[in-house]
């Protein structure tokens, strides 16, 4: 079965949003997942211009989001988000195979 992950409105603007601030239309966001954090993984995001062999991009209204494999694995099935609250603005991952999560939502457990 194919690995998935859903990209949400918000992550769009988002997205757009920085590459107009860069001048760059083909930045994509680059999700991984490391080892570390409080809970034992933690999500990392940056912006990138290529994707490499191992990558999987997932796109949403020509906004392209690149995952490696290996962090796709830990991320299959999840909804990347940015989201813009009291507490703050930041991308947030609903992870559905996640056991639980730190507080500030970007370290979690399997």
């Amino acid at each position: 079965m194919e690995k998935q992950v859903t990209l949400t409105d918000g992550l769009v603007a988002r997205v757009r949003a920085l590459q107009e601030s860069q001048g760059n239309q083909s930045l994509m966001l680059r999700v991984a997942v490391n080892g570390g954090g409080c809970q034992g993984f933690e999500y990392v995001y940056g912006l990138e211009s290529t994707a490499g062999p191992d990558d999987r991009l997932f796109e949403k209204d020509g906004v392209a989001v690149v995952i490696d494999d290996m962090s796709l694995d830990l991320l299959n099935g999840s909804t990347i988000d940015f989201v813009d609250e009291m507490a703050g603005a930041a991308f947030k991952i609903r992870n559905p195979n996640a056991k639980s999560n730190c507080g500030c939502g970007t370290s979690f457990s399997i």
